[in-house]
């Protein structure tokens, strides 16, 4: 059944997780394929609308080709509290040029049908809770996203929308850091889908000389508390954070500031494909395959 609700169109589970049947594999797939290879997870983040949706859907495209193995799709939004400069400065490009939600999941659902790589939403708490999670959720799943990422909502508001996500065949990603309490970064271990992010440094995300040591610790504490596995982001802008990274152990490697900067801060967009495409590849290539 499909009603209009907000402006969404909204459809029943057995609907939304059809219309996605033949896309991308699931989140859990492809850490599954990957421990087979014992490689990590090369997961690059981009901000949809930033120079423009076209070059969006472009560089969703390239990453795929460069060998992402999850993608996270970022909504502009006005007030990011996680996000550092560069990624803030991508919102608010993206913002003036008219890129809303609704046009955001309108190109996911074009593009994710046709890619490799999973996609995971960046999405903050207020454009869900303005839609009603239910709704939001089976947008979501009917545009084809795996996974779901809301770097502002507390772990207790977590367990209402998780169990909607479930439903849908959307993982609800959740956030560890570095100062969250021991017991409550074991609860989040635990009530994570897909993946853990684990944040890499205190503070907001941004391109960094070093990637903190502490994190090494941090990734086999979290790996004895859950099955789930244990993705690094903020901070990692070169090849040698990357390899630094599996190193420690590891499942996954999240890279969003560099790329942001070189696709949105370029002389052209065609520019900015390029050098997105550059330092994706040397990313990725830190990561190679050891099975």
């Amino acid at each position: 059944m499909r009603v209009s609700r907000n402006n969404f169109q909204i459809v029943s589970s057995t609907e939304a997780m059809a219309s996605v049947a033949a896309g991308p594999k699931s989140i859990s797939k492809v850490f599954e394929d990957l421990k087979e290879k014992k490689q990590c997870a090369f997961i690059p983040f981009i901000c949809a609308g930033d120079p423009d949706l076209a070059t969006t859907e472009k560089a969703l495209r390239i990453l795929d080709e460069v060998g992402a193995d999850v993608i996270e799709l970022g909504v502009p939004y006005s007030d990011p509290l996680a996000d550092g400069p560069t990624i803030q400065e991508a919102a608010t490009r993206a913002l003036a040029r008219g890129t809303t939600l609704d046009k955001v999941l309108e190109l996911c659902a074009r593009v994710a049908p046709t890619l490799k790589a999973p996609i995971v939403l960046f999405c903050y708490i207020n454009p869900i809770l303005s839609r009603g999670y239910e709704p939001f959720v089976q947008r979501v799943a009917a545009s084809g996203v795996k996974g779901l990422l809301v770097p502002d909502i507390p772990l207790e508001e977590t367990y209402a929308i998780s169990a909607i996500t479930k439903e849908y065949g959307v993982d609800l990603v959740l956030l560890s850091t570095p100062t969250t309490e021991q017991n409550r970064a074991v609860e989040i271990a635990k009530s994570t889908q897909g993946f853990l992010y684990l944040v890499s440094v205190t503070g907001v995300t941004g391109v960094r000389t070093n990637v903190s040591t502490r994190v090494e610790g941090l990734i086999k504490q979290l790996q004895g508390v859950t099955d789930k596995p244990v993705c690094v982001g903020f901070g990692v802008s070169k090849a040698e954070h990357a390899a630094e990274i599996e190193a420690w152990g590891a499942e996954g490697c999240i890279a969003g500031s560099a790329l942001v900067r070189a696709l949105g801060e370029a002389a052209t967009p065609e520019e900015g494909l390029k050098n997105l495409e550059k330092i994706a590849r040397e990313l990725k290539g830190a990561l190679p395959a050891r099975a």
